[in-house]
């Protein structure tokens, strides 16, 4: 008989899901959430994480699952994006709650930032949900994409599957802490990124100039 898991705080709305349907509850609101789909899928991945710890899942099964159901989600906002356009995304995009000005402030970000965001955007609110539409809409090559969305999902399950397994009861605190500090982490990613791009121009210009 497996020991009880009873899930703190806000997480506790998703027991009826996992008691019920497993692991696939975690594949289809991490699946669903990754394509644009207002769910739940990183709380269901920390709420599953907790229940592993308790016995009640597998630790490495909780971990594959959403590691696929993010990258094949992240896949088919791609491939939606990449068909659809940006005109086809914003016609339907209401019903996501994609509004032409998040989609705007989104595409420009991703734009300017690159490759980068396709890992970043994994652990930010509204970023994550539409990261790979709009690598679609922007026309990220598709194997650049999938390189750097595998990369993401990797980071973002490892990260949240760990601190649920081992946090238990205390993953609220925990989870809370991580996305009050989750904007200036991106930042200094940006920054980081930056000042490499800076150098590595820098560098290419004085091997450029004649000697």
């Amino acid at each position: 008989m497996t020991p009880p898991a009873d899930l703190p705080g806000f997480l506790g709305d998703l027991a009826p899901l996992l008691d019920r349907y497993g692991y696939l509850a975690i594949a289809g609101i991490v699946g669903v959430e990754s394509f644009g789909v207002p769910a739940p899928g990183e709380t269901i991945l920390v709420a599953a994480a907790v229940y592993a710890g308790a016995g009640r899942l597998n630790i490495a099964g909780v971990a594959a699952v959403g590691f696929l159901a993010a990258v094949i989600g992240d896949t088919i906002g791609y491939a939606i994006g990449r068909a659809g356009g940006r005109r086809l995304v914003l016609r339907y995009g209401r019903y996501l709650f994609l509004t032409p000005v998040r989609m705007d402030r989104a595409e420009v970000f991703f734009t300017r930032h690159g490759a980068k965001i396709v890992i970043a955007a994994r652990f930010i609110d509204g970023l994550r949900q539409l990261n790979g539409v709009i690598a679609g809409v922007t026309a990220m090559p598709w194997r650049r994409f999938l390189t750097y969305n595998a990369i993401g999902a990797a980071l973002w399950v490892g990260l949240w599957t760990t601190l649920g397994y081992l946090a238990g009861n205390h993953i609220v605190a925990v989870y809370d802490t991580v996305h009050r500090y989750q904007w200036y982490a991106l930042a200094a990613l940006t920054a980081c990124a930056a000042g490499y791009a800076a150098v590595h121009v820098s560098r290419r210009r004085r091997a450029a100039r004649p000697q």
